[in-house]
């Protein structure tokens, strides 16, 4: 039995173990490991302090036969560095011949993931440098060891091969039945004359150093002999021109044909080497397509005049600023990806009025060079500046077709209200039918900026709101003001302006050994026609009313906080009667099918505005009016002032005449409009001022009541006094007191009063006092 029993307990101690392993590994964090080439840029040398002679990489798995793949292995950000215990490199697939092995990385541990995105949820768990030897593809596999997340293989294919230049290229993607016309659009773009005109003397290549980004394969390195502009140049003895001069190209054409095939920047440049592409008769396999940015920023991000890249990278599309730049995509975001992903918005683009609209490609990549600029050049139409992929008319949400939009017109394509049409919305939330495409929502869905500077698509309530000019005036709407120049040497340098489409910069300085940074915006656009502001938040009117003139984003700031509080919470009522303002301010709301449509009308007019996140810069009037005209449904008070709008309306025509205001005392007797407002009495007929002797005050009276019925001399007199009325309960007393300062004591006024259950009235001379304050205190 002894036996038996001890059996048992050792049984029952292996189950305890395996279970409590395995709710150990279910709490560990994921190891979600990547195997990557990181690019190098120009950027990434000086910023890192890399050696000059480095070479830069696109990060593409096509590169040149004796070119650097410097290849890196991430996992989650999570993980403690502590706990990456090991990450070992195998080549299991090689060319017969390659004798390739792995080196070490010349990446130091300063140098970081390059996607500013990957780098919110990645981390670099270990690098190795590869350069293939031959012609071929390479498998290469890394093993991650970890402490408490497990290992994991991860695998990257490399095609090696060599430069064949636009010739062999255009044999099939010149048009025909073969290919897509890729030559025809690209040989209209600036990167296929950037070599000629600059050694033809005009701007582009101007020397040496600008060859291995203008030229194709260009790699001085020893190793790096695959048929690219360099080594022909060294087989030809070609050498730089030494005056640049409109008959250079003509002759290099003529002399060495073979080298001017790979002049400019071409096909090769950005998908790499094509010689395996074009053998195995256009394997897609064996060539690279890319969006992710490093392919553009191996020349674009080097500072400090080509920087594009440079810029991109700081900026919210690059996903420098929050993890939620990536959570848009995967499997079940499909109808997300047209504005969230790099390869989603390129097939809406391309697709733009189809039903194929929308991509079933829904792995991320951020929203780099190639989302919103074709590579290649257009077809049609052949005049869009700068290669941008789509310059056509918007049409808004509600249907509003925007057709003066310039290049701004591909910011609409998604800085617009994302769950549809307002009406729509409030039609079909409530009984959970579609608003949009992907489903039943209530609300803007981030980014309104179209929207809200077009002024449309927001609840008017019957109103014609008006719209300041911004959206007529600014040439290329939304590029003019958020990409304006900001070259070396101005403070906003790489901050603001240009791809990081920002509006705002900070300036460093010391403060004796302490680093201060201070924040300015951007304004030298603004001074065109606002004059010399130098801030956003400059005084215009005071808009919410409070008799203080602030900045505009302030005021504007005052009138959402204002609607936000006349809000409920975001707490689920059953019966949709108990939907009541809470009076709190909030930062965020969040919709219930079963709220009131006024409640749904404002809170939408609210998330255009806060979203929108210029604090109504965009289109003031328009922000503003949308605002209190939701203000003014709630609490029938548009303009803020606390009188009711119906009211002023009924005995001054408008609620901003200056005869309307609270303070304003139209009838000439010194009561203001509030008092006589609250005292139910008409603002345009004189009150009769009372003295007496007694203290200075005001008694309202309506003349006709003093007039004697009997024709004798009125003896009638009035004195002040104060009512005071409270309900009670049978199980309370009350005692009312007095105090003429809130400053001073309070005095009790008349005994104690037994709660009866019903309301008192207690009415105490106040003819003496110069003012009195009353208070009830429940015993």
């Amino acid at each position: 039995m002894k036996q038996t029993k001890k059996a048992i307990t050792c049984l029952m101690g292996v189950v305890l173990i395996t279970m409590f392993a395995a709710i150990t590994a279910s709490a560990a964090t994921a190891l979600t490991g990547q195997l990557v080439l990181r690019p190098l840029t120009p950027g990434d040398v000086t910023n890192y302090k890399l050696p000059s002679t480095i070479e830069n990489s696109a990060g593409i798995n096509t590169i040149g036969v004796g070119t650097p793949a410097y290849l890196e292995a991430e996992v989650n950000i999570a993980i403690a560095p502590s706990n990456i215990v090991s990450v070992t490199w195998a080549l299991t697939n090689t060319p017969v011949s390659s004798q390739a092995t792995f080196t070490p990385s010349p990446l130091g541990t300063n140098v970081p993931v390059y996607d500013p995105a990957d780098r919110l949820v990645y981390q670099v768990a270990g690098r190795t440098l590869f350069r293939p030897d031959v012609v071929g593809q390479y498998t290469v596999v890394a093993t991650i060891v970890t402490s408490g997340s497990g290992s994991t293989n991860v695998t990257q294919t490399i095609t090696a091969g060599t430069y064949m230049g636009l010739n062999t290229c255009a044999l099939c993607h010149s048009g025909g039945q073969i290919a897509e016309n890729m030559v025809t659009p690209w040989q209209k773009t600036l990167h296929a004359q950037i070599f000629t005109s600059g050694i033809n003397g005009g701007p582009g290549t101007t020397g040496t150093s600008c060859l291995k980004c203008h030229t194709v394969g260009y790699d001085t390195n020893t190793n790096a002999v695959n048929g690219g502009f360099d080594d022909v140049a060294t087989q030809l003895g070609w050498t730089f021109p030494t005056v640049l001069a409109p008959t250079n190209w003509a002759y290099m054409q003529a002399t060495y044909p073979s080298l001017a095939n790979l002049a400019n920047i071409q096909c090769e440049n950005c998908h790499g080497p094509g010689s395996q592409h074009a053998y195995a008769l256009g394997d897609t396999n064996l060539i690279t397509r890319t969006v992710k940015s490093g392919d553009c920023n191996q020349c674009h991000d080097a500072p400090t005049h080509h920087i594009y890249g440079t810029q991109w990278l700081t900026s919210a599309h690059a996903g420098a600023q929050s993890t939620a730049a990536t959570i848009p995509s995967g499997p079940s975001r499909w109808m997300c990806v047209g504005c969230h992903t790099a390869e989603g918005f390129i097939d809406r683009v391309e697709n733009y009025g189809s039903t194929n609209a929308y991509t079933t490609n829904t792995v991320y990549a951020s929203i780099g060079c190639q989302t919103c600029h074709e590579p290649h050049g257009l077809t049609t139409p052949t005049n869009n500046p700068h290669q941008i992929r789509m310059l056509a008319s918007v049409t808004m949400p509600d249907g509003t077709v925007v057709t003066n939009a310039g290049e701004g017109a591909l910011c609409l394509q998604c800085h617009h209200v994302r769950n549809g049409s307002a009406a729509i919305q409030l039609a079909n939330y409530p009984i959970g039918s579609n608003t949009w495409f992907g489903g039943s929502s209530m609300g803007v869905h981030d980014g309104p900026q179209g929207d809200l500077i077009e002024g449309v698509n927001a609840f008017t309530y019957g109103q014609t709101i008006p719209s300041a000019p911004h959206a007529s005036v600014v040439t290329n709407l939304c590029v003019g003001c958020h990409m304006q120049p900001a070259p070396y040497g101005d403070p906003a340098y790489l901050q603001a302006g240009g791809h990081t489409w920002e509006m705002t910069y900070n300036v460093v300085t010391t403060n004796g050994t302490t680093l201060v940074t201070n924040s300015y915006d951007k304004v030298d656009v603004c001074v065109q026609c606002h004059g010399q502001i130098s801030s956003f938040n400059f005084p215009v009117a005071d808009y919410n009313g409070d008799g203080v003139i602030e900045g505009v984003q302030t005021e504007v700031q005052h009138l959402l906080d204002k609607l936000s509080t006349l809000l409920p919470n975001s707490t689920y009522q059953a019966n949709s009667n108990n939907y009541v303002a809470d009076g709190l301010v909030k930062s965020s709301i969040t919709f219930r099918t079963n709220w009131p449509s006024k409640f749904l009308k404002a809170g939408y007019n609210w998330q255009m505005v806060s979203s929108d996140g210029s604090l109504g810069l965009h289109n003031v009037a328009f922000a503003v009016g949308i605002i209190k005209a939701s203000i003014a449904d709630l609490t029938g008070d548009s303009n803020n002032d606390g009188l009711p709008d119906a009211w002023q309306i009924q005995y001054f025509g408008s609620a901003n005449s200056p005869a309307a205001a609270p303070n304003a005392t139209p009838a000439g007797d010194g009561v203001p409009n509030w008092m006589k407002y609250l005292l139910g009495l008409n603002p345009l007929v004189p009150g009769i001022s009372v003295t007496n002797g007694l203290s200075l005050g005001v008694v309202w009276a309506d003349g006709s009541s003093l007039n004697n019925p009997y024709g004798t001399n009125n003896t009638v007199q009035i004195y002040t006094a104060a009512e005071v009325t409270f309900n009670t309960t049978t199980t309370n007393n009350y005692q009312i007191q007095a105090a003429s300062s809130l400053s001073m004591g309070w005095t009790n006024i008349g005994g104690l009063i037994q709660g009866s259950g019903d309301a008192v009235s207690y009415v105490t001379p106040t003819r003496k006092d110069v003012q009195q304050f009353y208070r009830v205190l429940v015993y």
